[in-house]
């Protein structure tokens, strides 16, 4: 089994043009925000193997939140900067079998996308609940849990993952 993390970055500065979008960071709410998810993260006992994140300001500030709480590798790539759904999953589909949870910490509308793409049609009433809220919408700093029962990340595809949690902010 994979589990997969997609975590959109939370609360950024406002793009009002006196910073480059890539160089924007995070708001004090972004911050606390992104303190909550890591510690529900930990205190939910969810394991990260290895993060990869764009190399934008506001992503690598909501990475290193998350690794104040758990302790992953991480990887920060340029390409996955405003990165589309199909990028996002060559990304997942390369990472090597040894790999068991991954965590993607990106931008929308990518990873909104890429969580819709990959989850599958809800067995369960509380699964249902899920993936009406992943589908009413993914704000700053939510975060899909998906899992895959596939032996290696290039198996992972479209509507095969059970979406086993989606927490926004203001859940916690």
């Amino acid at each position: 089994m994979k589990r997969l993390f997609l975590l959109r970055h939370a609360k950024a500065q406002p793009a009002d043009g006196s910073v480059e979008d890539y160089d924007r960071t995070l708001m004090l709410s972004g911050m606390q925000d992104g303190a909550a998810m890591a510690r529900y993260l930990r205190k939910a006992d969810y394991r990260v193997d290895t993060i990869i994140c764009s190399a934008a300001a506001r992503t690598t500030q909501t990475a290193e939140l998350v690794l104040h709480e758990l302790t992953a590798e991480i990887d920060y790539r340029e390409n996955l900067y405003l990165a589309d759904p199909a990028r996002i999953l060559a990304a997942v589909r390369a990472m090597p079998a040894s790999v068991s949870s991954l965590m993607v910490v990106g931008h929308n509308p990518g990873l909104e996308e890429c969580a819709t793409l990959l989850a599958r049609e809800p067995v369960r009433r509380k699964e249902r609940a899920r993936h009406e809220a992943l589908e009413e919408k993914f704000p700053t700093c939510a975060l899909a849990i998906l899992d895959f029962d596939v032996g290696r990340w290039r198996d992972v595809a479209q509507n095969s993952g059970k979406l086993v949690d989606f927490v926004r902010p203001r859940d916690l």
